[in-house]
């Protein structure tokens, strides 16, 4: 062989290699640019102009304020953003369409999976198909059972009375400060979170100590939730993808918030396995009788400590910043409970039909998950004439719901727990006008869970405290994240009452 044919054979693979790097750029080039055809990214409609934009923000505190206002005022109560491939509706018969009759045809779907693929993984909230089934069968199986329900009110309670209430009651007596004063969402967030580790991994991470101690696990929860939402709000998936691939910006601390919460699961795993887990009551211990793949067990369990603790911290700091306001509901509720330190039992809090009332209609009000998307396999047609292109996002939005004046009446506004009773009986509401825990095959299976741990604070607190919000006027701002979370907390001034 010749020399320059020993040269020619050696420079092939080099040769090869750039055409094969120069189609996937062109490859990738072409796909961006059909993506960018599909979004429409140009659309001069106004609500594209005012999105892209930012134009609503000089009328409306927050976004969410300004789809209930353009769903308000759509006759169908459903609204295009073109460049978000997204249709948003508030209208019942859509929802239901969505969430039951045509529910095959709308799962989370890649895009929503992708999202948040690096910090829930496989977890139950992040999946369709088998995989989701399996979860879902599993637990409803652990959570419907009575021995997880009474360990988890035995948790709940004695994290009340350990640590929340001595705590409110130092901060009342002027211990903490002389204005009485605390941020109560920070409060109700330390006290959900020590709850939902101790239910899931048998893990007291002590939040509400009387220190207030800094928690790395739930500041990287924290942290790791918050980038991840804010994934969803950038104009194209490439944005936040790029920055991941190369490991920069936000992406770089999603990355490390995320590998804090998997060295502590990951840990925890190693620990139950060593330790043995068929006596142990909390979530992690039990699944490991029916799971294996110790990354599959970290989905599992970091996508219940998603849903126990930022839900619960953001519908009882909706509660609690509407029940300063109404007095009168106060003393209702007040009067129903009774006095007594001793915390009520399920029967108890059952027969409540009032406190219930007013505990769903904050989340009518400020529901934890603002709204919910899914992704059509499919052309479809939803109830009220909206065609639906495959592939599309579709989206229902319950905190719009519940301030539609054809769901709720014209005063639907207000904070009225009576609208709930009929002949002092809570009536339960229809789930598609009412999607606060989702509805259809969906339907939020930790639901009685979370509003008996609700209920019980409520109780405690409404029975030896008086609470009121410092600023009451004040309109309230939301930052992103994956639940409804206030913009510099809610301050209150704790007064304790002379029983």
């Amino acid at each position: 062989m010749s020399f320059e044919g020993f040269l020619s054979l050696q420079s092939m693979p080099a040769t090869c290699g750039f055409f094969f790097f120069a189609f996937t750029l062109l490859f990738s080039f072409f796909s961006f640019l059909l993506f960018i055809n599909r979004m429409k990214p140009w659309c001069n409609c106004y609500i594209c102009k005012s999105y892209l934009t930012v134009s609503w923000a000089t009328k409306f505190t927050n976004l969410c304020d300004w789809y209930t206002h353009l769903l308000r005022k759509s006759p169908s109560a459903t609204i295009h953003v073109h460049v978000l491939g997204n249709t948003i509706t508030a209208n019942p018969d859509n929802v239901e369409h969505i969430l039951k009759t045509n529910f095959e045809n709308y799962p989370k779907g890649k895009p929503f999976s992708a999202i948040l693929g690096d910090l829930l993984g496989q977890g139950i909230f992040n999946v369709d198909g088998d995989s989701w089934l399996f979860q879902r069968k599993m637990a409803s199986l652990e959570l419907g059972s009575v021995a997880i329900r009474s360990y988890a009110m035995e948790l709940v309670n004695e994290e009340i009375h350990a640590r929340l209430l001595p705590f409110l009651v130092s901060t009342a007596r002027g211990e903490r400060n002389k204005e009485k004063v605390l941020d109560l969402q920070d409060i109700l967030r330390r006290f959900s979170f020590d709850n939902i580790c101790k239910i899931s991994f048998g893990l007291d991470q002590g939040c509400l100590l009387p220190t207030l101690p800094v928690s790395d696990l739930a500041d990287a929860f924290d942290l790791a939730s918050k980038l991840s939402a804010e994934r969803a709000m950038t104009a194209s998936p490439f944005i936040w993808k790029a920055k991941r691939l190369f490991g920069v910006g936000s992406e770089k601390r999603l990355k490390e918030a995320i590998k804090v919460v998997n060295d502590v699961a990951h840990d925890m795993i190693k620990e139950r396995r060593e330790m043995g887990f068929n006596s142990q009551k909390n979530l992690l211990s039990r699944f490991m009788g029916s799971v294996e793949d110790d990354a599959y067990l970290r989905d599992i369990v970091v996508s219940f400590l998603l849903a126990g603790r930022d839900t619960v911290a953001s519908a009882l700091t909706g509660f609690f910043s509407l029940l300063s306001k109404s007095p009168e509901v106060e003393a209702r509720i007040r009067e129903e409970v009774g006095p007594g330190p001793e915390p009520p039992t399920f029967d108890q809090i059952r027969e409540m039909h009032y406190l219930n009332a007013a505990v769903h209609e904050s989340m009518r009000l400020f529901p934890p998950i603002q709204f919910d998307s899914k992704f059509a396999t499919e052309d479809d047609v939803l109830p009220d004439g909206t065609f639906v292109r495959k592939g599309s996002r579709v989206t229902y939005h319950p905190y719009a719901m519940g301030r539609m004046e054809n769901i709720w009446g014209p005063d639907c506004l207000q904070f009225r727990p009576e609208r709930w009773l009929r002949d002092g009986v809570f009536v339960p509401p229809c789930p598609f006008k009412y999607p606060v825990f989702q509805a259809g095959v969906r339907v939020c299976l930790g639901k009685d869970l979370a509003l008996t741990e609700m209920k019980s604070v409520v109780v405690a607190m409404v029975r030896q405290f008086e609470i009121r919000v410092v600023e009451p006027d004040q309109e309230p701002r939301f930052v992103p994240g994956l639940t409804a979370t206030l913009q510099g907390g809610l301050p209150v001034r704790v007064l304790e009452r002379k029983c």
